[in-house]
């Protein structure tokens, strides 16, 4: 990461990044964001990463196009009924991104190219499979991103949302 983070200067609104998928504790994640960010007067950015997986027959018959378009679709899907959430639970009308690749890569390349990101924030699964492969890789690497990493709880309830945000 070599862009500055500039969300802390003047003329800049910091940002909590949350990272919107299908796993069922990614409720808890954008609802903690959500409120964070209306109390801090912090802007929210939703972002939903694609993963195409295309073969080789699928490119030569053209399906790979038809494919990226519904995996777009689905993901736009998604990210606009985490945003009718975030609306109707506390006002905030976040910005919505879709990327394609992989997701780790994908969240480094966002914060990377928007520098009013100041912290991303992701959930945690509550399984016997622990946290969910998302933030059992980051957690590896959490110390070298250039801003903050907040894990919620997919266990957390509403009110212990409401008192941690």
């Amino acid at each position: 990461m070599t862009r500055k983070r500039e969300a802390y200067q003047s003329g800049h609104t910091p940002k909590f990044m949350v990272v919107v998928d299908e796993t069922a504790e990614c409720d808890r994640a954008i609802v903690f964001a959500a409120r964070r960010a209306a109390r801090t007067g912090h802007r929210l950015l939703m972002l939903a990463v694609i993963e195409p997986k295309v073969g080789d027959g699928q490119a030569l018959f053209g399906v790979a196009d038809v494919m990226r378009a519904e995996a777009h679709a689905d993901a736009r899907a998604k990210l606009d009924a985490a945003a009718d959430r975030t609306m109707t639970l506390v006002g905030v009308e976040p910005e919505l991104v879709v990327r394609e690749g992989k997701l780790s890569e994908a969240i480094l390349a966002q914060i990377e190219e928007d520098p009013d990101v100041a912290i991303l924030v992701l959930a945690a699964g509550t399984g016997k499979d622990g946290p969910g492969p998302l933030v059992s890789s980051l957690a590896r690497t959490a110390g070298s991103y250039p801003i903050p990493v907040a894990i919620v709880p997919g266990q957390l309830s509403d009110e212990e949302i409401e008192a941690l945000a």
